[in-house]
C-alpha cells in the first residue's frame, strides 16, 4: 500500500469513528510524524479527504475536519431515501433469497446483544451492515446505484456511528434491518421499500435527537490541536 493510501485510509477511518472531532486540525507536520512519512503523502492524502468532503480547507488553520450540521444530516437522508428505497426494490427483484435469509438470521440474533455494554457486539453489528449493504449492492445489479450510494455510505457511516452510545436505538435499528432483510428475501419489492422508509425515518429522527454537544463539536484554539 503507498503512503499516501495507508495515511488516507487511516484518517477516514479516524473522521469516521469520531477520533478526529469537526474543526480538529488535520496538520502535515503532525500527521507526517504520526505515520512516519515525509509531508508529499500526507498531503496527497488531506486532498483525497477533502474531495470526499471528510476534511476542508480553513483560513488560518489548514486543514481541518468537516463540520456536520443538522441541514448536513437532512439533506443527506433526503438523497438516503431515494437510493436505499430504489435499491430495495431492485434487490428484492433480482435477489439471492438464501443469502437475505442468512442476513435477517444473523440480524435478528443481533437484537438482545445490542442492549448490553459489549463494544465487540456493536462492532460486530456495524461489519454486518456492511455485509448487507454489500449484498443489497450485488443484488441491484445495476453498478451506476452502486456508485452513488458508496459516495452516500461514507458520510452516513460517519452520520451511523452517533448511535452507539444508544444501545436501544442500535437494538432497533437491527430488527429492522433484518425486516428489510426478511422483505427482499422473500421477493416483495413493496414490502422491502415500506420496511426501509421506516427504518430511515426512525434514524433520522434518532439522529436529530441526538443532543448536539456530542457531535457538532465547535472547532479547538490552534495552540490546543497542535
Amino acid at each position: 500500500m503507498r503512503a499516501s493510501d495507508r495515511a488516507y485510509e487511516a484518517l477516514r477511518e479516524d473522521i469516521v469513528e469520531w477520533r478526529l472531532l469537526p474543526g480538529q486540525v488535520l496538520g502535515e507536520v503532525e500527521q507526517s510524524e504520526r505515520f512516519g512519512i515525509s509531508r508529499t503523502p500526507i498531503r496527497e492524502a488531506l486532498s483525497r479527504l477533502t474531495a470526499d468532503g471528510l476534511a476542508e480547507a480553513h483560513r488560518g488553520r489548514g486543514v481541518v475536519v468537516s463540520q456536520v450540521s443538522l441541514d448536513d444530516v437532512r439533506a443527506l437522508f433526503e438523497l438516503r431515501e431515494a437510493l436505499d428505497c430504489r435499491a430495495a426494490r431492485l434487490a428484492a427483484r433480482r435477489r439471492d433469497p438464501a443469502e437475505f435469509l442468512r442476513l435477517a438470521t444473523e440480524l435478528e440474533a443481533c437484537v438482545d446483544r445490542l442492549h448490553g455494554p459489549s463494544t465487540d457486539d456493536r462492532s460486530a453489528y456495524y461489519e454486518l451492515v456492511e455485509r448487507m449493504d454489500r449484498a443489497v449492492d450485488d443484488a441491484t445489479a445495476n453498478p451506476y446505484l452502486t456508485a452513488a450510494q458508496r459516495s452516500l455510505r461514507l458520510h452516513l457511516a460517519r452520520v451511523r456511528k452517533l448511535s452507539r452510545t444508544n444501545p436501544s436505538r442500535l437494538a432497533r435499528a437491527a430488527a429492522e434491518h433484518a425486516q428489510i432483510a426478511r422483505a427482499i428475501a422473500e421477493g416483495s419489492e413493496e414490502l422491502a421499500e415500506a420496511a426501509t422508509r421506516v427504518h430511515l425515518a426512525n434514524s433520522l429522527h434518532a439522529v436529530l435527537t441526538t443532543p448536539v454537544r456530542e457531535w457538532v463539536q465547535p472547532a479547538p484554539p490552534l495552540d490546543a490541536a497542535g
